[in-house]
């Protein structure tokens, strides 16, 4: 998908004025402190944990995954367990684990680790273990690589991923119930990256203040991208300012549910099925176009969240703060029930305490992890 088809489609969600002209650039509560946003969530969550007499319950949702996702999953985990169907619509990817000293063979068992799997750079380098795109970097050769592992905690998994060259990014939210024949799409997010086009006058900072939405968020880019503020592009110049695709570090997110058709809900639903035992996860993944990901084609799944997933929708500037708390607690509602169900399996959730301990675990690797690019 080229940069201006990009451009059009994120002005189609926006209208034609385009974003710096939308309607507000950012939601009143879209970076609302985490404490005061979560309140209601967390508050929704007690009265469930107190009707279905578990506060860990959604740890079932996803019983073939660490604490059903809700914290502390291995991503390289549940990739692994994705049968051939699967396998084909998700970016080839290597498992490492770095050694317990910085002795310098990190390069040597990531590289074997690639040409087992058959990964040429560039390469996606992110933790095995972690949220919210941190420690996620680009690494093109083997400098980068090197460096990158020699800042990597010791003894610590982590996952190398073909980079997918698609420019558009969307994370799509599946929920599937026990003995249902099929699941169904319940969220979707459209991701922009925030980006400016040089003018072969302005330095990047300038153009970052020139755009509505952009200065709204310039608190979470420009101390991101150091020297590249003050640089100048060229004109026509393309500069993508974060790699990840993500809300909290400059993203643009829309809310993409009518691009939903029975072609991406049976594909989603195909791929979901080849997965053992996944009822409720958010599947991020590139896409060519958006008519192709409407048939359903022409995509690479990244991530595969589990029950720790948010619909992330909920971020779009234009959504308002009754749709968001009615997803939130749609969602999360439906991670309890789901986790009832398996629950009369016989299979119990994971205590309190051994998730808080996972939780604190993730927490302190998070953070010493390398930068995020």
């Amino acid at each position: 998908m080229s940069e201006t088809t990009l451009r059009t489609n994120l002005r189609s969600f926006f209208g034609q004025a385009g974003l710096s002209k939308a309607k507000s650039p950012v939601s009143f509560f879209e970076f609302w402190p985490g404490w005061l946003f979560y309140t209601p969530v967390v508050a929704f969550w007690i009265l469930k944990s107190i009707r279905y007499g578990s506060i860990t319950l959604p740890t079932l949702a996803n019983p073939r995954i660490d604490a059903g996702g809700l914290c502390g999953e291995s991503k390289n985990g549940i990739l692994d367990q994705a049968g051939p169907t699967a396998r084909q619509w998700i970016a080839n990817f290597a498992a490492v684990t770095t050694s317990g000293h910085n002795d310098g063979n990190d390069l040597a068992l990531a590289r074997a680790a690639m040409a087992t799997a058959g990964l040429e750079y560039p390469v996606v380098a992110k933790p095995d273990m972690s949220c919210n795109g941190v420690g996620v970097r680009i690494v093109r050769d083997d400098t980068q690589l090197a460096a990158y592992l020699a800042e990597f905690p010791r003894a610590t998994a982590l996952q190398l991923q073909a980079y997918v060259p698609f420019e558009g990014e969307a994370g799509i939210f599946y929920i599937r119930h026990p003995g249902e024949a099929s699941g169904r799409i319940t969220s979707v997010t459209l991701k922009f990256p925030p980006t400016v086009t040089g003018d072969g006058a302005s330095t990047v900072r300038q153009l970052v203040a020139a755009d509505a939405r952009l200065n709204a968020v310039s608190n979470l880019i420009l101390p991101k991208i150091g020297a590249k503020a003050d640089s100048v592009p060229p004109r026509g110049e393309t500069v993508r300012l974060v790699f990840v695709g993500n809300h909290c570090r400059g993203s643009t997110f829309k809310d993409g549910q009518d691009i939903v058709t029975p072609a991406l809900t049976a594909r989603i639903d195909e791929i979901a099925r080849d997965m053992p035992d996944l009822h409720f996860s958010r599947i991020d993944l590139r896409y060519e176009s958006l008519e192709d990901l409407r048939a359903g084609e022409n995509f690479k799944i990244i991530e595969l969240n589990g029950s720790g997933s948010e619909a992330t929708h909920i971020w779009d500037p234009q959504m308002t703060i009754a749709k968001a708390y009615a997803a939130q607690f749609f969602h999360y509602g439906e991670s309890f029930r789901i986790g009832a169900t398996i629950r009369k399996r016989g299979l119990r959730p994971l205590g309190a305490f051994k998730l808080l301990a996972l939780w604190q675990h993730q927490k302190r690797l998070m953070a010493v992890y390398p930068a995020n690019e």
